[in-house]
């Protein structure tokens, strides 16, 4: 019977063409197990049961077909969240706590803004914001029932209650309602970009990817919408692809808004831009 140690050798190497292999391995063996990697790291010389060991290489030959950790162990963490996903949401990103960031960074610590997050999947946005200013009411929309179950879930599992989850296609569920702060990660990816047949993407849903010809349909969507549901001088956020920048500020000008920038991830890459709209509308 292999050891913790020869059986995360074996399984890195078998995994050599991922980004992490030996991460990877890690992950996944820590799950068959119902561990955590301190534990691997402290008892490499454990031996594997025969149940556990036929499960893991299940696991490790999920993975190197490419579908993504964390649909293999049903959760991922983002912002310090542990939460649910499966195959009816996205993969929460790092580089999506830069929109996170960004948000809170202009929400006053005891505010009690009423927050929207489109497209919400997992509801990372959405827990996040509402965890770290829990004065706020978060309004959470998606057009995908099964993501939505998945959102509620992750509020239920972790204790947050001032979240409500709608479902509808973008502002649909929330006509004639007023914010001050919009957030969303939009599907940003074009159709034709080859990517959406690479690696993690191809088991991802495709409709929180691509977006149109040129990826910013749906960016286009809100952007254009917006005004009409934010309060005077209220402020939307948008994570973008990283050469889509310029595209977005275009848009955010020509839709009325000022103040208008984008902020780089940690990578020097453009992510998110955000705009303020002084509209003449009832704050709600």
């Amino acid at each position: 019977m292999d050891t913790v140690a020869d059986t995360l050798r074996a399984a890195a190497a078998r995994l050599a063409d991922s980004d992490s292999p030996q991460l990877d391995a890690e992950l996944l063996l820590a799950h068959a197990l119902g561990k955590d990697r301190s534990h691997l790291r402290a008892y490499p010389e454990a031996v594997l049961g025969a149940a556990q060991a036929h499960r893991y290489a299940e696991l490790v030959e999920a993975r190197r077909r490419g579908e993504p950790i964390a649909y293999l162990t049903g959760e991922r963490e983002f912002w310090s969240l542990l939460l649910k996903v499966t195959p009816a949401t996205l993969v929460p990103r790092p580089e999506t706590e830069l929109l996170v960031e960004q948000s809170l960074a202009a929400v006053p610590v005891a505010a009690d803004w009423e927050v929207l997050d489109l497209g919400t999947g997992s509801g990372a946005i959405a827990l996040a914001i509402a965890k770290e200013r829990p004065r706020c009411r978060v309004c959470a929309v998606d057009v995908s029932t099964r993501a939505l179950a998945v959102a509620r879930e992750n509020a239920h599992r972790l204790h947050i209650s001032n979240v409500r989850f709608m479902q509808g296609d973008w502002f649909s569920p929330v006509a004639g309602r007023r914010f001050r702060v919009i957030v969303s990660n939009p599907p940003y990816i074009s159709d034709s970009d080859p990517h959406l047949g690479e690696g993690d993407l191809r088991f991802e849903p495709r409709q929180a990817l691509a977006s149109g010809a040129d990826g910013l349909r749906d960016i286009r969507r809100i952007v254009t919408d917006a005004a009409a549901h934010l309060q005077p001088d209220g402020l939307l956020l948008l994570e973008h692809g990283y050469g889509q920048g310029e595209a977005v500020r275009s848009l955010l000008q020509a839709a009325g808004f000022t103040d208008i920038r984008s902020l780089r991830d940690l990578a020097g890459h453009e992510r998110v831009s955000s705009g303020k709209h002084a509209n003449g509308g009832i704050a709600g």
